[in-house]
């Protein structure tokens, strides 16, 4: 019984971490300030730059990507850096991985067969 409720404690924290790193991940100005980490480390003004929105807006942002685990920040004197955490996002990984087991449609050999067949429609 121990084990099961460790197991589904797991499961739930799990499912709690794959919520906040998708939920961070629906804006595309969250997924661009990932890429942008890719590179290296930034200060926040470095990565509030290409935006055209307020400081306090990216600062928000950068909170719900810390939340989410997907990014650390750290001051370091005045100024505060943002830190890609790559790790973070293994399960999310993992989790849609399991969807990946269906063979890719290669629609051209789709319409080659088709057209065998007779069925093929002109574009």
């Amino acid at each position: 019984m121990v084990d099961l409720l460790r197991d589904l404690r797991l499961a739930i924290a799990m499912h709690s971490r794959l919520d906040l790193a998708f939920a961070a991940l629906a804006d595309p100005t969250r997924r661009e300030i990932l890429s942008m980490l890719l590179e290296d480390d930034m200060a926040v003004t470095d990565v509030a730059e290409p935006f055209e929105m307020s400081l306090a807006a990216i600062s928000k942002h950068l909170t719900i990507l810390t939340r989410a685990g997907l990014i650390t920040q750290e001051k370091r004197g005045r100024v505060k850096w943002c830190k890609l955490e790559p790790d973070a996002m293994r399960e999310a990984s993992v989790w849609m991985q399991g969807f990946g087991q269906f063979e890719p449609v290669n629609l051209d050999a789709f319409e080659a067969y088709l057209a065998e067949l007779g069925l093929a429609t002109d574009r």
